[in-house]
């Protein structure tokens, strides 16, 4: 497995989740799970990503802006996540800032997956693509393990 396999698979449950979350109403136990399971899925990904992906491609000239950029995104949907904690779940604003976040990860996934992804793939090794896989799944299952 390379660290685009892996990665894709928890884009995979980030799309999954968004749709969750957003086809939930109000302040029901159906919202509250779907929204804990994108936001652990949204903070073992980030974690595990930054550091077993963005940081390795920080190492290369061509790779700084890049993962800058992808970090600076993560930021922003950390920052609508404690947007929605502070919300009550059962407002509008509620839904309006999930909307927003569900915005933010989509672009989020697709941008990586269309563009970071093949800039990425020149960039690392061939070797280097499956320990990242590794190091990163490690790290990613130990995140939501402590969920």
């Amino acid at each position: 497995m390379t660290i685009f396999e892996a990665l894709r698979m928890s884009h995979d449950k980030q799309r999954k989740y968004v749709d969750a979350v957003l086809r939930t109403s109000g302040d029901t136990q159906e919202r509250v799970e779907a929204y804990q399971q994108l936001k652990e899925e949204l903070y073992a990904h980030e974690t595990a990503e930054e550091r077993h992906f963005y940081i390795p491609l920080m190492a290369h000239e061509n790779g700084v802006d890049l993962s800058r950029h992808a970090i600076a995104e993560h930021h922003e949907m950390d920052e609508l996540v404690e947007k929605l904690d502070e919300i009550e779940m059962s407002s509008s604003a509620w839904l309006n800032t999930a909307r927003a976040l569900g915005d933010k990860v989509l672009h989020h996934l697709e941008e990586e997956e269309q563009k970071f992804f093949q800039m990425a793939g020149k960039l690392l090794a061939e070797q280097q693509k499956s320990e990242l896989a590794e190091q990163y799944n490690d790290e990613y299952d130990e995140l939501l393990a402590q969920g």
